[in-house]
């Protein structure tokens, strides 16, 4: 099974990478010079106004512009992520109300739960995002400038944009572990009466657990970040290069849309499995653990409940991180321009 989880990714990121092949070489083709046929005299020079170079942005800046993204991705799209969790909690042949589509999901939730319980969970996401999102493009940039270094390259090409984002995203795994683990113990519908809120639910943790049960799911959440980074900054440089340039603001709008939701979409295309165990593990108090590592993890889920079980709550994942993978970079986008015009 490891085996096949390997293939399935390496099978994955090179299938993107053939796709946009043909943008690269088209792309990175000479431009013909023209012959010059005759000589103009010479006409008096005026000294050319100096060019007006591009400061890059400090780290401030990038934080709380990926701060601001990530916020409001969060705010339209998390009751999607309630929603997945509460299907990938949903073990086959278990007692209790099952959720048969992402509708009835969310009728159940409202009618039985009330409607705030599409938001319970909310802070912890929140607290984490302005790291998060500052650490998932800072990280990036920070691995580009690296890579370019260590393959001698000027310019990124989609598999140095592919190994960027994954090394960022195991970075940003190590951050967020804490925050993800209480998230999804305030989800889960059996710990309604455990946990009081966020604090009371990171108390109880601590008390009964072990601080270091705050870092449970370590490793599947390095594994769940690395791919899905790894294709989501992978695929929006192709993508950006293969769309139509931007004559204006609103097409500029539109192409980061674009290019960040197909990113998003093949993001969770690969990590939704390994977000499925992470959910497992990390919703696992018990003394004797079911779930412990990840690939393992990955193996009993399919053994247990088939193939299609490490593929639970794909349809709001994907419904929340495709577009939401839009709207996070256009945020981000016009905050750094916004930025760039006015603070620089």
């Amino acid at each position: 099974m490891k085996k096949k989880i390997y293939i399935y990714i390496s099978r994955s990121l090179i299938a993107f990478s053939s796709f946009f092949k043909t943008y690269k070489t088209m792309a990175s083709l000479p431009t013909p010079i023209t012959p010059v046929t005759s000589v103009t005299p010479a006409t008096p020079t005026t000294t050319a106004a100096p060019v007006k170079t591009e400061k890059p942005l400090p780290f401030l800046f990038h934080f709380t512009a990926g701060g601001i993204a990530g916020t409001s991705e969060i705010l339209v799209m998390y009751p999607l992520d309630v929603v997945k969790t509460r299907f990938q909690l949903q073990v086959s042949g278990a007692g209790g109300e099952a959720y048969t589509s992402i509708m009835d999901c969310f009728k159940k939730i409202i009618k039985n739960e009330g409607f705030s319980r599409l938001y319970r969970g909310i802070l912890p996401p929140i607290l984490v995002e302005a790291p998060k999102r500052a650490i998932k493009f800072s990280a990036n940039e920070q691995y580009s400038t690296l890579f370019k270094k260590i393959y001698g390259k000027d310019k990124m090409n989609q598999s140095l944009s592919i190994q960027a984002g994954i090394s960022a995203g195991c970075t940003e795994a190590v951050v967020i572990v804490p925050f993800e683990l209480v998230k999804i113990r305030l989800q889960d519908k059996g710990n309604a009466g455990k946990y009081n809120g966020t604090f009371d639910a990171i108390t109880k943790i601590i008390k009964h657990e072990g601080p270091l049960a705050l870092y449970n799911g370590l490793e599947a959440t390095v594994w769940r970040h690395a791919t899905w980074n790894g294709g989501y900054f992978g695929v929006i440089f192709s993508i950006r290069r293969s769309l139509p340039k931007a004559e204006n603001k609103q097409q500029q709008l539109r192409n980061n849309f674009i290019a960040g939701a197909i990113g998003g979409t093949v993001g969770t295309i690969l990590n939704t499995p390994f977000d499925v165990v992470k959910t497992r593990i990390q919703n696992d108090s018990g003394t004797v653990k079911k779930y412990n590592w990840t690939l393992p993890a990955v193996k009993i889920v399919a053994q247990e409940e088939g193939f299609g079980a490490l593929y639970k709550g794909f349809v709001p994942k994907v419904l929340r991180l495709g577009p939401g993978g839009g709207i996070l970079l256009v945020v981000f986008d016009q905050v750094t321009t916004w930025m760039k015009k006015y603070l620089l």
